[in-house]
């Protein structure tokens, strides 16, 4: 049988079956409308809470973009025409939340399946996952929400859900089948990133294997053998063995610095959103932390974190660091990073209103105290500022003074700080990219944003899932902004960090070498991986290469020549 490869990898396991939930639902017809209404209002806030700490879970875990699915999921959550349709029909047809909840995600479901746009079609998944998590807190389901497998299984299912796809025992759970989906599901970027093969798109898979049976699955190509032979078993597990001394070879990287074949030594450090994660980026020999999120500081508590809590964590990642770099980027509140206490009024368009440094401008006594902290537990290794989410110089020069403010504070009271602390912007928004020669006049480092830089460059909002098929790293557009900044830095001795999503993409990481970049900052997990890519390549082949990419005219032809030239530098 055959699929779509979407996870890289082959296993061998028994097939462990999985249906789809079942919720037997009574519909009952009452006058009790208030109660009803407010039943369905527990469970928005009840399900938002438990995709909030999902959403945290997929953070720590696995990473940024993967963690964006379920922000996705809360949006939908709490979108107005959803939430109209249900109470609607409680109030007008007086049925049970349950049968309103059901009614109104199987009208949405029924709408997007039948769309053409096989983008579109995708999100039905995630209407689902949303459907089975609120049924699930009014009711006691049977099905999926929970499953015990035993080693060595291969999943096989219909379809898995975001939530269901996080929440797998990666330790039992050797590969991954589904029926439906595509490359771009959300069960295909999820188990690439945890490194599990998976096989999506398997027509009738469901039909014909048991429980119990043995398959082998090639996320590569996407072939899946039942019940194999023993030369197919002995010819697989080999290639499985490879591909474990594979592994080992870039695990031996850990105590190398990741040197181009040309001699260049490029830096890469991780991402972390707490001290804890340090341990995993030291052990991949990460170069330090280029991107410290503090805002996980601030959320799933009821108050605002003291200057002492917030100094004792900057101090302990300091120290566990060593000499090594700590950038710490200042409080990127608002926007898909709400903090409950601030109690800030919702934007139309969160993601260009009030959020980032502009919530720091203007509740200066929160951005002080942070600042303090920052500066000092400076004194305690190699620490560097960085805000979030600047759009003009005047913002910029804004944040300047009070630092220099909260500097004179500290000396007036004679605490020891690092006076010559670095500062850094992030450039996540074309304005700073198109100036970005002007603002490194006035900092010490650049760290460029791909997340929201492609957002803004492109006009696509990132969690809109109907726009998915819009959002794409390749666009020659958000390449020549990335190149202009780094050509600015570089034109004012200046080096230049990326911590965005780009900068940990397999495919990209040798046009971003050729373009300059200085430091690449990703997720803990692909530091080792990071490294191999640009140990097997020369930098200056690279960038002659890369000269011909940023003239090309689309994504897809960027793409496609990253394919054909690039190709033999990929794992």
């Amino acid at each position: 049988m055959k699929g779509i490869g979407v996870s890289e990898g082959i296993a061998i396991g028994q097939v462990f079956l999985l249906e789809e939930a079942e919720f037997n639902i009574n519909r009952t017809y009452n006058n009790n409308i208030k109660n009803e209404v407010k039943r369905f209002e527990n469970a928005i806030g009840e399900a938002s809470k438990q995709i909030k700490e999902l959403q945290m879970k997929t953070l720590y875990e696995i990473g940024e973009k993967e963690a964006d699915i379920f922000l996705a999921h809360d949006l939908i959550l709490k979108d107005p025409d959803f939430f109209t349709l249900v109470k609607n029909k409680i109030e007008n047809e007086q049925v049970n939340a349950e049968a309103a909840i059901k009614d109104a995600m199987d009208f949405f479901i029924s709408k997007f399946d039948k769309m053409e746009n096989e983008q579109l079609k995708l999100r039905v998944i995630d209407l689902k996952d949303i459907k089975n998590r609120l049924l699930s807190i009014l009711m006691n389901p049977k099905g999926k929400g929970s499953f015990e497998v035993h080693e060595n299984s291969i999943l096989v299912t219909k379809d898995l859900t975001p939530s269901e796809t996080v929440m797998m025992n990666t330790e039992k759970i050797v590969g991954l089948i589904t029926e439906l989906g595509g490359k771009t599901s959300h069960t295909s970027i999820i188990s690439k990133t945890l490194g599990i093969p998976a096989v999506v798109g398997v027509n009738e898979i469901l039909r014909k294997v048991s429980k119990g049976d043995t398959l082998i699955i090639n996320g590569t190509n996407g072939e899946i053998i039942i019940n194999p032979s023993e030369s197919e078993l002995e010819y697989n597990r080999r290639l499985i063995d490879q591909i474990k001394r594979n592994k080992q070879m870039m695990n031996n990287l850990k105590i190398e610095k990741a040197i181009t074949k040309d001699g260049f030594t490029v830096n890469v450090s991780g991402n972390i959103a707490s001290p804890k994660e340090i341990d995993k980026l030291l052990e991949s020999n990460g170069d330090g932390v280029g991107l410290f999120r503090t805002e996980f500081l601030f959320m799933d508590r009821d108050s605002l974190p003291s200057e002492e809590e917030q100094f004792l964590i900057y101090k302990d990642a300091a120290i566990k660091l060593k000499d090594k770099p700590l950038i710490i980027r200042t409080l990127d509140a608002g926007g898909d990073k709400e903090i409950p206490f601030f109690n800030i009024e919702k934007d139309e368009n969160p993601a260009i209103g009030y959020r980032g440094i502009r919530i720091s401008i203007d509740k200066t006594d929160i951005f002080k105290t942070q600042l303090r902290a920052i500066l000092r537990a400076s004194i305690f290794g190699n620490v560097k500022i960085m805000f979030p989410m600047i759009s003009n110089l005047n913002e910029l020069r804004r944040c300047k003074e009070v630092v220099s403010h909260v500097k004179n504070e500290l000396k007036n009271k004679n605490i020891d700080f690092c006076n010559d602390i670095e500062i850094g912007i992030m450039v996540e928004v074309p304005s700073v990219a198109i100036n970005s020669r002007s603002f490194a006049k006035e900092v010490d480092f650049f760290s460029i944003g791909t997340n929201d830089l492609i957002q803004f460059t492109l006009g696509v909002d990132r969690c809109n899932q109907r726009l998915a098929h819009l959002y794409s790293q390749y666009d020659p557009a958000v390449l020549k902004l990335i190149k202009m900044t780094i050509d600015n830095g570089h034109s004012e001795g200046i080096p230049v960090n990326m911590c965005g999503e780009l900068a940990g993409d397999k495919k990209l990481i040798p046009v971003l070498l050729g373009m300059g970049l200085d430091k690449f900052s990703v997720n803990p997990s692909n530091i080792v991986e990071t490294k191999y890519v640009i140990s097997k390549l020369s930098k200056q082949e690279i960038a002659i290469k890369t000269e011909e990419l940023l003239e090309l005219a689309s994504s897809d032809e960027v793409e496609n020549y990253i394919d054909s030239h690039f190709k033999n530098n990929l794992i």
